[in-house]
């Protein structure tokens, strides 16, 4: 009667699966109607009832042990086998974040199996357990459609690693340091110390700029000089401030050119290259030491003028 229970169990919710999901409902009723069946006859008639799960226990006694010896083996192989794939994932140099996901992976599937190899020593029919299985996977699908978009897109994330802890990304006009990915949310922090939290499936459909993805980065800076201040001697200004700043690489070469002749300033272009965590510092050096040497060098930095005529004055100076 008691393993009777449990197939009539798992057959009406294998029918949510057999039937699609606008029968979910109904496969429901009739789990729920063979529940209040059972707890019917428990109050009924115990003795029977009980009478027939002891028999039931006493026909799988000696599979109990087998099943028992199963999982307890099982489980610590199990746990063996995961020590020893995270060690050579450690090895391997592997990102700290995937060597967990997989570890975790590995270690529901492993025991999943041992679980349904114990249940099959006890003579459960595994076929009607692994339809349940799917029903309820079907249900919690459709009621968790998000978070498993989230947790497909972590797994990308994990796997593809397009960036990982410690990056710097460029994404939707925010720029912060990924602190941590985890199945749901990438956690990024900004530079003033505010925790951005994004969930994963945004992460993946929209375009995200890593700014720390290559050995190094490039600074691009701009300076307005007058059209009467000499050019070569401006370029070797910038080229002798940038030789004294040891943060600046030497290869490539930093460039100076005569970037285009604006309506009031000839504007210099500077491209320096650095790695990607001395960019700022890079950045903030030139534009304080590019004007304390302009000022000391007696180079203009020209600023938007507006001459203004007066009308009135101008017809006076013309009827005289």
């Amino acid at each position: 009667m008691f393993y009777g229970f449990l197939s009539q169990l798992a057959a009406s919710a294998a029918t949510a699966v057999q039937t699609g999901t606008e029968e979910v409902s109904s496969a429901t009723e009739e789990v729920t109607k063979s529940v209040e069946e059972i707890v019917e006859q428990v109050k009924t008639d115990p003795a029977t009832f009980f009478d027939g799960v002891l028999k039931w226990l006493q026909s799988i006694a000696g599979n109990l042990v087998s099943a028992a010896l199963i999982i307890c083996i099982g489980f610590w192989v199990s746990k063996k086998i995961v020590k020893i794939i995270k060690k050579g994932m450690v090895r391997a140099k592997n990102d700290y974040t995937v060597i967990t996901f997989i570890g975790s992976v590995v270690n529901i599937i492993l025991k999943f199996i041992i679980i349904i190899s114990a249940l099959a020593v006890l003579g459960v029919d595994i076929t009607s357990i692994l339809t349940a299985f799917g029903a309820a996977m079907v249900a919690i699908g459709l009621a968790l459609q998000n978070s498993l978009s989230n947790i497909a897109s972590g797994v990308l994330i994990i796997l593809n690693k397009p960036f990982k802890s410690g990056d710097i990304l460029e994404f939707q006009g925010m720029t912060g340091t990924v602190v941590k990915i985890d199945l749901f949310n990438t956690h990024m922090k900004t530079y003033d110390n505010r925790e951005i939290i994004v969930p994963n499936s945004i992460m993946t459909g929209d375009s995200v700029i890593n700014c720390t993805s290559q050995d190094k980065r490039r600074v691009d800076l701009k300076f307005s000089i007058s059209y009467d201040d000499d050019i070569i001697k401006v370029k070797g200004l910038l080229y002798t401030l940038i030789a004294n700043y040891d943060l600046v690489m030497k290869d490539p070469e930093p460039a100076v050119y005569v970037g285009s002749h604006a309506d009031s300033a000839i504007i210099m272009e500077v491209k320096l290259w650095t790695q990607p965590e001395n960019y700022w510092k890079v950045y903030y050096y030139m534009m304080e030491n590019v004007k304390l040497l302009f000022d000391k060098e007696g180079i203009t930095i020209p600023f938007n003028q507006i001459v203004v005529h007066n009308a009135s004055e101008e017809e006076k100076d013309i009827n005289n």
